[in-house]
């Protein structure tokens, strides 16, 4: 059924993994160079606020993508509770790998670039929020499945 709790819950981790693309993950900084780790990479901020694409972040962007088009392609999925349990699963380890990712590009990318000073946004727990959203919904598709089993049986 689409109006179960499982449902509010993927609904969720889709708006925190795709409110992603809208927003800064980390700012990196040195003597005279400011830069933000976006969805598509790192971009060196200039002068009136052009911002040029320094490192691009292809895996980061192909992670953030799959776990938001996964989390809301599950929801459709209520009639197939056992494919929504594996999606699930694959979804919170996209989540966990996103989380990585973020904290790796900012890492690497403040040493490349020679910044001396890197401080992550708050968006870096949004895939770990989104994770345990969908921990939750994954319980309670299993508890759906549990009770349409069990409801089987008494037939």
């Amino acid at each position: 059924m689409i109006q179960r709790i499982q449902t509010v819950y993927l609904l969720i981790a889709t708006i925190l993994t795709g409110s992603l693309f809208f927003l800064t993950m980390a700012e990196m900084a040195d003597m005279k160079d400011f830069y933000e780790l976006t969805w598509k990479g790192i971009y060196k901020i200039g002068p009136e606020n052009t911002a040029q694409l320094v490192i691009p972040g292809l895996a980061l962007s192909i992670l953030t993508v799959a776990a938001t088009a996964i989390s809301f392609f599950i929801i459709f999925l209520y009639k197939k509770r056992l494919i929504q349990i594996r999606l699930c699963g694959l979804n919170m380890g996209l989540l966990l790998g996103l989380s990585g990712m973020i904290y790796y590009m900012g890492k690497s990318g403040a040493k490349e670039l020679g910044a001396s000073e890197l401080s992550f946004n708050w968006p870096l727990v949004l895939p770990l929020v989104a994770m345990v959203l969908v921990y939750l919904a994954l319980r309670a598709i299993g508890k759906d499945e549990a009770l349409i089993r069990s409801m089987n049986r008494i037939r």
